[in-house]
């Protein structure tokens, strides 16, 4: 005698879905998965595909008229490379001199106003020479009273101010009393007497002043043997 779970047969016709087999390994994951991959692998190829190639200008494109021959081809080729070479090369040239005539351009203007400045400056300067004159006889004199002491010592510090003022802008006195004559910068009124030796300045008549080097005023001395 059978028991009922033996004699149990389910329909043929059963709604029931048969389920698949599975490996211990997942093998109906790795299925699908792999059935995916080569979907999107697939997808890649065509979006390639689809890719249009980057094509560069063409001789017709850049003026030029080939002819069969592939030798002529070739030949017409390199006349046109060595052409544009040259005329970049003489472009190349002509930029260059452009360069240069510009950079001296450059450095004139830049000369033309410095000078400009520095004799605008030496113009203001040889306008104050006078009061600088005046200054230097105001404190010649010896005070004979205390009032006349401090009129001197206001003098004197008036005129050291605006001689540091004028150092500034390269203004300064010329070395005269003690010094060896120059005559670059010494302009003798009276000559040694009879005697040799090195020539000096014996006497300052009027202080003369140098601006960066430049004469603005020679100083009037007297001259005497060593």
């Amino acid at each position: 005698m059978t028991s009922p779970e033996e004699s149990f047969q389910p329909p043929a016709n059963s709604d029931e879905p048969e389920l698949s087999p599975r490996s211990e390994d997942g093998g109906t994951r790795r299925s699908e998965a792999t059935t995916q991959g080569g979907n999107d692998a697939f997808d890649e190829v065509q979006e390639l595909v689809a890719l249009e190639p980057e094509v560069g200008p063409t001789a017709h494109d850049l003026g030029l008229e080939l002819p069969d021959d592939p030798d002529e081809a070739q030949d017409l080729l390199l006349r046109e490379l060595n052409e544009a070479r040259q005329e970049a090369g003489d472009h190349l040239e002509m930029l260059q001199r452009v360069a240069a005539d510009f950079d001296n351009f450059r450095r004139r203007v830049q000369r033309d106003q410095a000078e400009n400045v520095e004799r605008a400056s030496q113009r203001v300067i040889e306008g104050l020479l006078p009061t600088l004159d005046a200054l230097d006889a105001a404190t010649a004199f010896e005070p004979q009273s205390p009032s006349e002491e401090k009129i001197r010592e206001g003098v004197l510090s008036t005129r050291s101010q605006l001689l540091e003022t004028l150092a500034r802008e390269g203004f300064e006195p010329i070395p005269a009393v003690g010094e060896a004559f120059d005559p670059k910068v010494h302009e003798a009124v009276s000559g040694p007497g009879e005697g040799s030796g090195d020539l000096f300045i014996g006497a300052e008549l009027r202080r003369g002043y140098v601006m960066r080097g430049r004469v603005i005023r020679p100083s009037l001395v007297t001259v005497e043997h060593a």
